[in-house]
């Protein structure tokens, strides 16, 4: 079974005292039907560590070159997806970051973004293990 590896990151702000979580909105794509929001992430490229595949893709999709990576965070997800008849297994590694910026430069891969507290991030994710890392993401932070 063919099997792709992927990394990326939640990535947050704080605004005041509150904690905002930026969300990409993905399109309708061969692998997904419909449209969704989710966080930056991408293939490592050959060579790459998962921390340096998430910087570049987090850069690439959003414009962000000032993240800060939180220590002690790291979390994967793994499914399954089916494409041109292939079931592949993918695993993805999320990694959590800061940034000071408000304003995102998406690529050509998005439709838009969106900053949101987590009740909001929680609405807007459509895929359980999204929700689930983004759960994992704010005990962590408000454990710290």
């Amino acid at each position: 079974m063919p099997k792709e590896q992927s990394a990326g990151a939640v990535i947050f702000r704080r605004e005041a005292k509150e904690l905002y979580y930026l969300l990409l909105h993905y399109p309708t794509e061969a692998r997904v039907k419909k449209e969704y929001w989710d966080f930056p992430k991408g293939h490592l490229e050959k060579g790459e560590t998962q921390k340096q595949a998430a910087a570049r893709e987090v850069a690439e999709e959003t414009g962000l070159k000032d993240i800060i990576f939180v220590p002690g965070f790291k979390e994967d997800i793994q499914y399954y997806f089916r494409v041109k008849g292939k079931t592949i297994f993918k695993t993805v590694v999320f990694f959590l970051a800061q940034t000071k910026k408000k304003e995102i430069k998406i690529s050509f891969e998005h439709k838009g973004f969106i900053w949101l507290p987590f009740a909001g991030a929680m609405e807007k994710l459509k895929f359980a293990n999204a929700r689930r890392i983004l759960r994992t993401v704010d005990r962590f932070l408000k454990e710290k």
